[in-house]
């Protein structure tokens, strides 16, 4: 099923987020925890793509299997930002052919030996070129993007920010995934700013349950993630104990969901780490809320 009708049926929805193996010798781990996920039945699941792409041989196999096998919709990822015009060309050809309607077209993070290429190597700057590109194709997608409730990284300031996803949805963005946050005022802020900027777009919120101390430190790395002080206690208290800190972890990203729901959030994505347990236990915590209109 296209997003783009998912996200207009007026019930609370959960969708969950799997990557793919980093190398051949893990496939078959990373495939059992898919299928767990996939056994679910959430309203879809998105497929990462990998950093510069690296993963991308994987994507569109376990795309194809979650849809085909367990019949729930999914997402495959596209970035382009290490890729060629062709490469970006040949990938959109190959999901045309899979049968996959949904894509997330995201730049992707900038490769760390990026200093590499030679100046005018890199063919794309911006996901706004990635989604003309789809659009451009003909193939027949819906099509999503990222946005940053507390600012992209690179982004000089929120307003900037704002205009330049205004310019991704106007080349063709029919839904938007944000990025993980912990402090639910800042999505209600970010959702008042781009509403009044002329962004109407489906808004799905991101949500990543911290089930060790460790992912604190990359979450903050990763998207600048500021971590509210009934978050950090909850770190300090439990971070130490594996099993309590999941369980606080699970607990927190549940009352998080909780009060998106309560305030009219329709749509949950939640970024759940390739961890079945993670996702059956956040499921279960909302088991008579999911679906409700």
């Amino acid at each position: 099923m296209k997003l783009s009708k998912l996200l207009k049926e007026d019930t609370l929805s959960i969708s969950f987020e799997v990557f793919p193996p980093k190398t051949d010798s893990s496939f078959d781990s990373v495939e059992k925890a898919v299928n767990e996920i996939a056994k679910l039945k959430p309203s879809f699941m998105s497929v990462t793509y990998g950093a510069g792409g690296g993963t991308s041989k994987y994507t569109l196999d376990i795309a194809k299997k979650i849809k085909n096998e367990y019949s729930v919709s999914t997402l495959a990822h596209l970035t382009c930002v290490s890729s060629t015009k062709n490469t970006v060309k040949k990938r959109i050809e190959a999901m045309e052919l899979a049968g996959i309607e949904n894509v997330l077209a995201l730049r992707g993070d900038i490769p760390a030996d990026i200093k590499t290429f030679e100046p005018g190597e890199l063919q794309y700057h911006h996901a706004a070129e990635l989604v003309r590109e789809l659009k451009d194709s003909g193939a027949d997608f819906c099509i999503g993007g990222a946005c940053y409730p507390e600012v992209h990284p690179e982004s000089a300031n929120q307003k900037e920010d704002i205009k330049y996803l205004k310019e991704k949805v106007d080349a063709g963005c029919e839904f938007l995934t944000t990025q993980m946050f912990f402090d639910n005022n800042l999505l209600y802020n970010f959702l008042y700013k781009i509403r009044e900027a002329g962004i109407t777009v489906p808004v799905i919120a991101g949500i990543m349950p911290i089930t060790n101390a460790n992912q604190v430190e990359r979450a903050i790395k990763l998207s600048g993630s500021f971590m509210p002080n009934r978050f950090k206690s909850i770190v300090d208290k439990f971070g130490s104990d594996p099993k309590a800190m999941q369980q606080a972890g699970i607990a927190y990203a549940t009352d998080q969901i909780i009060d998106l729901f309560a305030n009219n959030i329709k749509n949950v994505h939640v970024y759940s780490m390739n961890k079945p347990d993670v996702a059956k236990n956040i499921l279960n915590n909302l088991s008579e809320i999911v679906g409700k209109k």
